[in-house]
């Protein structure tokens, strides 16, 4: 193959050996190749791979593999135009809506997921004699998967079949990986100049406002600096290039805005690189162009490794990423701002050293980069992994951890099985986790499971035009700032992005202001593409109102998202609380125009209230709970429920159809079942408290009586008095439904009737502790029984007079220490000696107490009086 290449580029110096190790190892050769960015590895190797095969007269074809399609469409054109031809003739590409491709092609740039879908179709990869997988450092989760069933297929090729398995990187840890794959390791050092690295830490806004400059502003600040000092721009000797690092296309219009003037005023033309912008926009950013006028170029992360610009000597680094993930809450994968590795910040670096000596400008501290992880965390470790285990059942692999899967590092097994449970709520695979005829049919669309279910739903329900719209809407980031409120009530959030869509490329409605004009037009692009793919998989499409496209759109949205099916509670302060048929709750966000009672979750953010994280729901959609029945009905269970109801404080039952843990629709039960009645009734009676049934001042009494018998007579030893209570409230809620029934059964004759059947006898506790003693004279006295002293009675000193003795317990063995107490109530003397009492004591207290209570009576002979009546005084009798 003729190449017009510079010699000069560093991979240059291993390709003899790539070429001796392919040539002389057999058909399947391994080599885990080591080489800087910018060395050539990209645009030399799939080259040097293809002179191998045509020296063997093989024709196989060579695919390579990019993370990024922005990355596989350009990196094919720069070998296409090294070889001195336009791309997609023997140098092409393949990437998700977008191919350049002939029957001349024999390297083939594409992205890991076009891989992914050929070898469905193509399991054996017919044709195909080598695959490069470039860049595999950033270990995206496709990739990952792709090593696995690219090393299974070598094992299970003929003898005779040529398959290559070449894997490149910038900053891989090689020594893992080769040892895997029995390959042999190819190291370039590369070639580049010394990079200054200098750090500018944000610095504050005034002293009025809070927090760090915006971003664009530091960006500003540090392209000012380049300028000044005569590193680019008109001031420049040399001329040259800034590349500047965004996290993504928002960052980069921002601070396209804030360099604008600055730029110009520079001379400098200032262009941005993203995946977003047309085809001429992102050829013009990474082409050579005039050194001496120079570019100020705002990229994200995709010029970090798999693109290398020309002529960069000064780089900005803002240290930021968008790094996929995904939100648990609603099982879609998301793009979230987070801080780079320190292996990514020094190939950011690396970019300004090219063709000499450059400057990279990190806007954060030597400190936050020092504390940063030193390498991404490979996505399989923190992704959810529901479309990796569609692929695997695709492949006829129903077990993740088969034996015959050899990766290179095994999946987590909790996110497995988190996967696993999806995929079954979308119907995609069976129990035995074989592919079902739906999840074949979600095949078809290069989206995520959720919504390739969506697709298929929709297309089903004579709506996959509007559906597709549907899912371009979810499938990329938010429309509208975060927070913004709802700006119509609705039945789905989505609807209102869907008009400003249109149908067939026509706009049907002007969207606001505050809508991201880049999203949107990211979001029409995917609608478009998949709007094509559910018109393949169509029959004609009825012609349908739009209250009834709409309604069926909400349908295909439940059958996408049947674990986030929820009710909506409103609280004394209108704040809408979601709660979850399958656990958990969250609050529907100001930003959701859905005034339903029955929704799924489409989208959800994360917002820390203090030290709690709090779940918002920023999209959803209305479901008619009927759709439920319908679709679920293996779901639904068909329950009768014997519960208790503390608002009225009795059992009731309820017949109900329940989706997880809501319920659809109940009715009253018109008979309780007895048995199920009592337990419900104690389990309520149990968080109550026996307290609640009975006077608790008694009910510790009785504990105490008990106590003193234990301690006397060793009469129940050994009892537990908590467990004996919860013994006679079980038995007391034998036969009742109700807290007021309850009262009236009398829980504490309940329990001394436990008493009585413990000790074998009736009445075994009132006879030996009792809890009252009756005088002779009539008066009822209550025993107050205490830990630690001797049970008493307390009274006035009248009501013991004609009595020689005092009252006794524990059949008769134990005197009552007694009380005797003045009129006024206050004690005169404590004594279990009655007899001794009147004897030696009561003549002067007599001579006392006349003196002082005149109106009662004071008989010399305490032993022949008469005790007044309950209820009187004592007063002296009138003559």
């Amino acid at each position: 193959m003729s190449e017009a290449v510079p010699s000069e580029l560093p991979i240059e110096a291993i390709l003899p050996a790539l070429r001796e190790r392919l040539e002389s190892g057999g058909p399947r050769t391994n080599l885990v190749i080591e080489a800087p960015p910018g060395a050539g590895k990209t645009t030399r190797v799939p080259v040097a791979v293809l002179d191998c095969l045509d020296r063997a007269q093989d024709g196989g074809t060579i695919i390579v593999l990019q993370p990024r399609r922005l990355a596989a469409r350009l990196s094919a054109q720069r070998v296409a135009s090294m070889v001195g031809e336009v791309v997609g003739e023997r140098v092409g590409y393949r990437v998700r809506f977008d191919r350049a491709v002939s029957a001349r092609t024999r390297v083939l740039f594409m992205t890991e997921g076009v891989l992914l879908r050929r070898l469905r179709s193509e399991p054996e990869l017919p044709g195909v004699a080598a695959v490069i997988l470039d860049e595999f450092h950033e270990r995206h989760l496709d990739g990952d998967l792709l090593l696995a069933l690219l090393t299974r297929l070598q094992g299970r090729c003929p003898a005779d079949r040529r398959l290559h398995v070449l894997v490149m990187s910038a900053t891989l840890d090689a020594e893992p990986i080769a040892a895997h794959l029995g390959a042999e390791r190819l190291r370039s050092e590369g070639r580049s100049f010394p990079v200054e690295v200098a750090y500018r830490a944000p610095k504050a806004r005034a002293k009025s406002s809070r927090g760090e400059l915006p971003l664009e502003r530091q960006v500003a600040a540090a392209v000012r600096e380049l300028v000044e000092d005569g590193r680019v721009g008109a001031r420049s000797p040399e001329g040259g290039h800034v590349l500047v690092f965004l996290p993504g296309a928002r960052e980069i219009r921002a601070s396209a805005e804030a360099c604008a003037k600055l730029a110009a005023s520079a001379g400098l033309e200032l262009m941005t690189l993203h995946g977003q912008l047309s085809r001429e926009a992102q050829d013009r950013a990474v082409s050579r162009g005039d050194l001496r006028r120079g570019k100020l170029i705002l990229s994200t992360n995709v010029a970090e490794t798999s693109i290398t610009i020309d002529g960069v000597v000064a780089v900005v680094d803002s240290g930021l990423a968008r790094v996929a993930d995904f939100d648990p809450s609603t099982g879609l994968p998301r793009l979230s701002l987070a801080p780079i590795s320190r292996a990514s910040a020094a190939q950011r670096a690396g970019r300004a050293g090219r063709t000499r000596p450059g400057l990279c400008l990190r806007l954060y501290s030597r400190a936050n980069h020092d504390q940063r992880r030193a390498h991404d965390l490979p996505e399989l470790q923190r992704l959810e992994l529901a479309g990796l285990c569609l692929e695997l059942a695709a492949a006829g692999i129903r077990e993740v951890t088969d034996a015959s899967l050899p990766w290179l590092e095994a999946p987590p097994e909790a996110s497995v099985a988190v996967a696993r449970e999806l995929l079954l709520h979308l119907g995609a695979i069976d129990d035995a986790g074989a592919l079902t005829d739906t999840g074949r049919a979600m095949l078809a669309y290069p989206v995520h499971p959720r919504l390739a279910r969506l697709l298929v739903a929709g297309v089903e329900l004579g709506v996959g035009q509007a559906v597709a719209r549907a899912a371009a809407v979810l499938s990329e980031r938010p429309l509208r700032p975060p927070g913004s409120r709802a700006t119509r009530i609705d039945d789905a959030d989505v609807f209102e992005a869907m008009a400003w869509l249109g149908r067939g490329g026509r706009d049907e409605g002007r969207a606001p202001r505050s809508v991201d004009p880049g999203a949107l037009a990211s979001v029409r692009r995917v609608a478009a593409q998949l709007s094509k793919l559910a018109r393949r998989g169509a029959d004609k499409q009825p012609r349908l109102a739009k209250a009834e496209i709409e309604a069926r759109v909400r349908e295909a949205l439940l059958l996408a998202h049947p674990d986030r099916v929820a009710r909506v509670d409103v609280d004394e302060h209108d704040q809408r609380r979601l709660v979850f048929a399958f656990g958990g709750s969250a609050q529907l966000a100001e930003s959701s125009g859905v005034r339903a009672q029955w929704v799924v979750a489409l989208r959800s953010e994360e917002r820390r209230e203090g030290l709690r994280r709090q779940a918002r729901v920023s999209m959803a959609s209305a479901i008619d709970p009927d759709w439920l029945l319908e679709h679920y009905a293996d779901t639904i269970e068909d329950l009768e429920r014997v519960a208790f109801d503390p608002k009225r404080e009795r059992v009731f039952g309820e017949s109900a159809l329940r989706y997880g843990k809501l319920t659809i629709e109940s009715s009253a039960m018109p008979r309780l079942d007895p048995e199920r009645a009592s337990a419900a009734l104690l389990e309520a009676a149990r968080q109550a408290g026996a307290s609640a049934f009975c006077d608790a001042e008694a009910l510790d009494q009785l504990r105490r009586r008990v106590v003193f018998v234990v301690s006397q007579r060793g009469l129940w030893a050994g009892l537990d008095f908590e467990t004996l209570v919860d013994r006679s409230l079980e038995r007391a809620c034998t036969g009742r439904t109700s807290f007021a029934e309850l009262r009236e059964a009398g829980l504490l004759t309940t329990i001394e009737l436990e008493l009585d059947a413990l000790a074998g006898t009736p009445r075994s506790l009132a006879r030996l502790a009792p809890s009252h003693v009756r005088l002779p004279g009539g008066r009822r006295l209550r025993i107050t029984y205490e830990t630690d002293r001797p049970p008493w009675v307390g009274s006035r000193l009248q009501d013991f007079f004609g009595m020689a003795d005092g009252p006794r317990i524990l059949d008769g063995a134990v005197p009552l220490v007694l009380h005797l107490r003045a009129p006024n109530k206050h004690a005169v003397a404590v004594t279990t000696d009655l007899a001794g009492f009147w004897r030696e004591h009561y003549p002067e207290q007599r001579r006392r107490l006349s003196r002082r209570y005149p109106r009662h009576d004071w008989p010399e002979d305490p032993l022949t009086a008469k005790p007044p009546a309950p209820g009187g005084r004592g007063r002296r009798r009138r003559r």
